[in-house]
């Protein structure tokens, strides 16, 4: 959950010759353009919010200025990696609703962080809608929002394994960015094949945990954690 300064970054690459790829999977066009800040090229897994359903796999790659784009379109063409026409159809479907999934969504992060922040078996709450989060301003000053991905730590491993056991109305699983609320262990799963000196590193230890908040009632979802707690 870290903040990258495109204002920055755009000065480093101007100095350097280099083109900017931004990831914009977290927060999706609807709270953050980053063509419009600075970058060249920009991906989108469509699987995740821009689909928003669990039901298709996506991705983009929007790119700026004349050049790249006759680039992107001559590998398309030629190799063939374009989504299929139903697929096309789920994705276009998913942002029908992107809008109203997503404040949903931001809504019920910020009120599970702000919980989160108040339970003495948690030790950190990574969420940039907090104020003490230290790319709040930075995200601020780029985006419109702060979505709804959020990850913390609790006091102990044998907790974290508690928590991913105990939840019941939140899925232990992978992927992020549907209508449903996930829980996933990344040291076990995202990152399980990532060297364990380098993972640390990044900091995704034992008692790290991640959350895609979905749309369901924010009330329900705190109880569900909070008996996952106990």
């Amino acid at each position: 959950m870290r903040i990258t300064d495109f204002a920055e970054m755009r000065k480093l690459a101007d100095e350097f010759g280099l083109l900017i790829l931004a990831d914009n999977t977290f927060l999706s066009p609807y709270f953050q353009k980053p063509l419009q800040l600075g970058a060249d090229i920009v991906v989108h897994s469509g699987t995740k919010f821009l689909g928003g359903h669990n039901d298709v796999l996506a991705g983009f790659v929007c790119v700026k200025g004349k050049e790249l784009s006759e680039k992107l379109r001559y590998t398309y063409k030629t190799v063939g990696c374009s989504l299929s026409p139903f697929d096309s159809f789920l994705v276009l479907r998913g942002i029908k609703t992107l809008s109203v999934r997503l404040e949903r969504q931001q809504e019920n992060a910020k009120k599970i962080a702000l919980w989160l922040k108040n339970r003495p078996e948690v030790t950190e709450v990574y969420y940039p809608g907090l104020e003490d989060h230290p790319g709040y301003e930075v995200n601020r000053k780029q985006a419109t929002g702060a979505g709804s991905m959020l990850s913390f730590r609790v006091d102990t491993v044998e907790r974290t394994r508690k928590i991913l056991e105990s939840v019941k109305l939140i899925s232990y699983a992978e992927s992020l960015g549907g209508v449903e609320s996930l829980i996933t262990y990344p040291m076990l799963q995202t990152h399980g094949d990532v060297p364990v000196e380098i993972r640390e590193h990044l900091g995704i230890t034992e008692d790290f945990l991640r959350m895609s908040v979905g749309i369901e009632n924010a009330e329900d979802l705190i109880k569900d954690l909070e008996q996952a707690f106990q």
